[in-house]
């Protein structure tokens, strides 16, 4: 099974890790894009013109330490992806604390998508950096579209025919699209938050709560090392561990979408 994840905002401090090495990423038919969007982000950081940096890359007037640190990403220090992401979903699923079977199986299994570095594994050491996938890049241009063009041939590969959870978010999801038989083994997952209003059951969709929710839907697939070996197989898991899980109807050559329903958030 292939896990795909969206990276987060907030990213822990590399401390003094060895510097980046691209040659040392996984998936390297991605090194020359990478080598391109890295290039533009530290250009457009250590430029003349803040302003248009900050413009570029969504930040605030107060942000200004984020442009200084990714003018010197090429010399900064690294660390595993799985310690620099931080964000809601990270803390559910927590990985430092996962059994060791659990925490191979991840590091087998997850990509992370990313506006910088297209796709990276957990222990892809990486710096800290800021460079969301809205941003617009000197040269490669709108970030999605870029890694559009490149990431098709790697993530399908990467999924080697077998089943695909899909937990991107937002724009991520639009870096790679499955076709064909593997958008039929791909599963979507939507979150919606069950509860009594006035008396009456209400379903509503679940906006950030929904990060938290996805990451410890994967700790327990992880910890309960499910491998399925189809699409309806995972979605069985996921029943098998409790989830309240909606199945829509299906259509054929698109990605099987489901809605897990939960009270708490």
């Amino acid at each position: 099974m292939l896990i795909l994840l969206p990276p987060s905002e907030g990213k822990a401090t590399a401390g003094a890790g060895r510097r980046l090495d691209l040659a040392r990423l996984s998936l390297p038919e991605l090194n020359p894009a990478r080598e391109r969007a890295l290039a533009a982000l530290t250009a457009l950081c250590a430029g003349p013109d803040e302003e248009a940096a900050r413009a570029a890359l969504g930040l605030s007037a107060g942000q200004g330490a984020e442009l200084r640190r990714n003018a010197r990403l090429e010399r900064a220090a690294t660390a595993p992806a799985g310690r620099i992401y931080t964000g809601v979903l990270y803390g559910a699923l927590d990985l430092a604390t996962l059994p060791p079977t659990a925490r191979r199986l991840a590091e087998r299994s997850v990509l992370v998508s990313s506006g910088l570095w297209g796709a990276v594994r957990l222990t892809d050491r990486i710096p800290p950096y800021r460079c969301p996938i809205s941003a617009r890049l000197p040269g490669p241009g709108a970030l999605p579209a870029y890694w559009r063009r490149e990431l098709g041939p790697v993530v399908t590969a990467a999924a080697d025919g077998g089943p695909v959870l899909d937990l991107r978010s937002g724009a991520y999801a639009t870096t790679w699209t499955p076709r064909g038989e593997l958008a039929e083994q791909t599963v979507t997952v939507r979150v919606l938050h069950e509860r009594m209003i006035d008396g009456s059951l209400v379903r509503s969709v679940v906006s950030h709560f929904n990060k938290a929710t996805k990451g410890r839907l994967l700790r327990d697939l992880l910890t309960a090392g499910v491998r399925p070996g189809t699409a309806g197989e995972l979605v069985t898991a996921l029943r098998d561990l409790k989830y309240t899980v909606l199945e829509p109807a299906a259509t054929p050559g698109r990605p099987r979408q489901v809605d897990l329903v939960v009270t708490e958030l």
